[in-house]
């Protein structure tokens, strides 16, 4: 049996990445109904808020689901451990920042942990610490990004190669064939963000729905490289804003405003693109439908086990013809 599946007691060795402050339990329940992880991103929400949420996904599922709490993003990170714990949540994933101090504390609660990084060397201390899971985070992913600016072409074989533990691909998978691509890397599943928003399962406004469609393979840019806050995001009016702030040499508290999750909620929730930005990875060039999630999972597994028959034929014509 694959090996996330079996953690993570799932259908399809899928996860959904973390969304923030604009998560959302409909579609976060949504990817679990469908056989996936669905995931709750904490962000810089309050305790009260998250928990809110938790509560609405047991309403909504009650499969698993994550609750993803990036460390040195959140300013209520032990208030968030502790709902972790008070809820029975089956996993959480730990990103922006090092997670090796705190795992053993969900691990003594029988919670799985999940640990997104960038780096080889980052994920050998996660599963030093005792994580379940890498996920590994190409620089193709929408979002908060390393500035190790490692691709999940070239991640995910070293990760493969340097732990022992399941690795997940995340960054630039958004159909079968990069769920396929994912497997022949070495990762044991992959997770998405930006392919889960545009679905018919997604309460993110339309303005945000139709850049992901309308985008191109160049329709996303990067920001912050010059005050050490790197992000990924799709192109509007508000990025373009972005640069010319960083060219005049924005100061890095001003530039950390600019890009605060309630710009995030402008840009996705209420599509107010001059206004705010909305997070896009590279993947938003080959998105040209909106499924519904339980028909992209599905569709996914399907368009894999064809590319993997595919190649394989392939290959073995190429032995034959060598003989």
């Amino acid at each position: 049996m694959n090996r996330i599946c079996e953690l993570l007691s799932i259908s399809y060795p899928v996860i959904q990445g973390g969304m923030g402050n604009i998560s959302s339990s409909e579609l976060a329940s949504a990817v679990s109904n469908a056989g996936g992880l669905g995931t709750i991103g904490a962000g810089t929400m309050s305790p009260d808020e998250v928990e809110k949420l938790i509560l609405d996904m047991k309403v909504r599922t009650s499969l698993p689901y994550a609750v993803n709490i990036p460390i040195n993003v959140t300013p209520y990170f032990k208030e968030m451990c502790e709902l972790v714990v008070k809820h029975n949540v089956k996993a959480v994933s730990l990103s922006a920042g090092n997670p090796s101090p705190y795992i053993p504390y969900f691990k003594e609660h029988g919670i799985k942990v999940i640990c997104v990084t960038a780096s080889v060397k980052h994920a050998m201390k996660a599963e030093h610490a005792g994580a379940d899971i890498i996920v590994g985070e190409g620089f193709e992913a929408a979002g908060i990004n390393s500035a190790l600016e490692l691709t999940t072409l070239t991640l995910i074989p070293q990760l493969k190669a340097s732990v022992s533990i399941p690795v997940v691909a995340a960054g630039g998978v958004g159909d079968g064939k990069g769920l396929a691509a994912a497997f022949v890397l070495g990762a044991e599943g992959v997770q998405m963000g930006t392919r889960l928003v545009a679905t018919k399962d997604s309460p993110y406004h339309s303005h945000y729905l139709d850049q992901i469609l309308q985008s191109s393979d160049i329709g996303t840019v990067v920001v912050g490289r010059s005050v050490g806050q790197v992000r990924r995001l799709l192109k509007t009016p508000y990025t373009t804003m972005l640069e010319e702030a960083e060219n005049n040499g924005v100061h890095p508290n001003d530039f950390a405003k600019m890009t605060g999750e309630d710009k995030h909620i402008i840009g996705a929730i209420e599509g107010r693109l001059e206004e705010g930005f909305i997070n896009g990875g590279q993947v938003s060039g080959l998105i040209d439908s909106l499924p519904t999630v339980e028909e992209l999972l599905v569709t996914m597994m399907r368009e894999a086990m064809e590319a993997l028959e595919y190649q394989t034929a392939q290959l073995n014509s190429f032995k034959q013809t060598n003989k």
